[in-house]
């Protein structure tokens, strides 16, 4: 793999990856707010395993209940969009920046 600037030839290169870092944002957004929608689930069941303490362990679980699918949303949402990011830094945006000149550049199909 050759890691040169095609400006300037120098091996000081940098990876942006711009889109990976987007898509996990997005993704983790996304995620979390699809897991808050589906929090009412979690609740029930957090809820019905804390029957088992009464009132105060229903509430705690139904509380804990949402959360959990809320972060399992949420982490499940940001590896998708990272993911999903990483392939748009590959193959569609510039995703090599030389350290020395500032030129911004993607690698060829062969380079890759």
């Amino acid at each position: 793999m050759s890691n040169l600037c095609p400006n300037c030839m120098s091996s000081r290169i940098a990876t942006l990856n711009r889109g990976r870092k987007a898509g996990g944002l997005i993704g983790t957004v996304g995620g979390t707010l699809n897991g808050a929608a589906g929090c009412w689930s979690g609740a029930e069941v957090g809820a019905t395993v804390g029957a088992i303490a009464g009132p105060p362990g229903m509430a705690v679980g139904g509380i804990l209940g949402a959360l959990t699918g809320a972060l399992i949303g949420g982490a499940t949402g940001g590896i998708a969009g990272a993911k999903l990011g990483e392939l748009v830094d590959e193959r569609v945006l510039d995703n090599h920046r030389c350290l020395a000149c500032g030129y911004i550049f993607s690698l060829s199909a062969t380079d890759l």
